[in-house]
């Protein structure tokens, strides 16, 4: 049964999955894996793995993560949505940021 995110998925992210599995597939072969030392070494069925270089947007993230730690890209997810990089969150906290700050004046007691 095909999952429900192969019919909502924007044809610009599918074909970026699609690149980013083939990508991984060139990888492997680089470093001179099978798909089945890939499988085995990943913990994932070797059909899971088939898909994951066909860009199967419907396989858990986290096997995408563990084929890139085991092609030696572990740290590619600790930097892909950090902070420091998010350009367009850190515009969006600048633009909320108050045009004055005003100090709250304490009741006098008498």
């Amino acid at each position: 049964m095909r999952s429900a995110i192969h019919d909502v998925l924007p044809a610009g992210l599918r074909r970026s999955l699609s690149k980013f599995g083939h990508d991984l597939g060139v990888a492997r072969r680089k470093r001179h894996l099978t798909m089945g030392m890939m499988a085995e070494r990943t913990g994932l069925a070797k059909s899971t793995y088939a898909r994951i270089e066909k860009g199967d947007p419907a396989v858990a993230m986290g096997a995408y993560a563990m084929a890139l730690f085991v092609l030696g890209f572990g740290e590619a997810f600790r930097d892909l949505t950090d902070v420091r990089r998010d350009e367009d969150g850190l515009l969006l906290d600048e633009e909320r940021l108050p045009k004055r700050v005003r100090i709250k004046k304490l009741p006098t007691s008498l």
